[in-house]
């Protein structure tokens, strides 16, 4: 106890001498916080499909379910090799002798009226286990470098700003802490694409089919950076 006593006193000790050497070093600062946030649409999208003998009740193998879904998302334009990945295969994939098996894969399509097509194809086939794993954008860690440089030029303009209102101005800054939400995540209803869907299957009948578009948030990114100015 006496040891963890004598700690927090240099830990305070220490903090007040830091204090004390900024205060004079820097006599006069302005202290702000800039923030900046932009709204990407994402252009990676990652589904789940899951393939399941069970659901037309062991009359279709998982391996004919396969090459029926391959098939259809060759005729959409995917690259099989490079978008579809096999995500986990159930022990009984392996097995002769079973009427039940199941195989998951992801896929990654590049928008939302891929997926709105993909999602149709395969309900056509009768995959209903059909999910959305996450969204993205293939230039994400550019546009975060991007936020963060707009959130510190935030800073400064607010300084500026509050500076000039007294009759000052600002000089260096000698503090930056960079503390950040980073992304905020968005998070995706499936039951919205699979209205979409319905709604695209009513409209079926008509000499001229308008497809619904699906409801995608877009990608939210949030930044807070705190800094010190001298004022002059």
């Amino acid at each position: 106890m006496k040891k963890f006593v004598l700690l927090a006193v240099a830990v305070a000790a220490s903090v007040c001498a830091v204090s004390a050497q900024t205060a004079e070093a820097y006599p006069s600062y302005i202290q702000v916080t800039g923030r900046a946030e932009k709204e990407i649409v994402p252009d990676e999208f990652y589904l789940s499909i899951t393939l399941d003998e069970r659901d037309s009740k062991g009359k279709i193998s998982v391996e004919s379910q396969q090459r029926e879904m391959i098939a259809a998302l060759r005729k959409l334009g995917v690259d099989i090799e490079k978008q579809l990945k096999v995500a986990n295969l159930s022990s009984e994939f392996f097995r002769k002798n079973t009427s039940v098996a199941t195989a998951k894969y992801q896929l990654q399509l590049g928008s939302a009226a891929e997926v709105a097509k993909a999602w149709q194809a395969l309900d056509n086939l009768g995959i209903s286990d059909v999910s959305i794993l996450k969204v993205s954008h293939s230039q994400l860690d550019a546009f975060k470098k991007e936020v963060r440089v707009e959130a510190i030029r935030n800073a400064q303009q607010s300084a500026r700003t509050l500076a000039e209102a007294i009759g000052q101005t600002i000089g260096k800054c000698f503090y930056i802490w960079d503390s950040n939400s980073d992304i905020v995540p968005a998070y995706y209803n499936n039951a919205v694409v699979a209205r979409s869907m319905k709604m695209m299957d009513a409209a079926a009948g008509e000499s001229v089919v308008e497809e619904e578009p699906l409801d995608f948030k877009t990608i939210r990114l949030q930044y807070s950076v705190n800094a010190k100015f001298v004022l002059e």
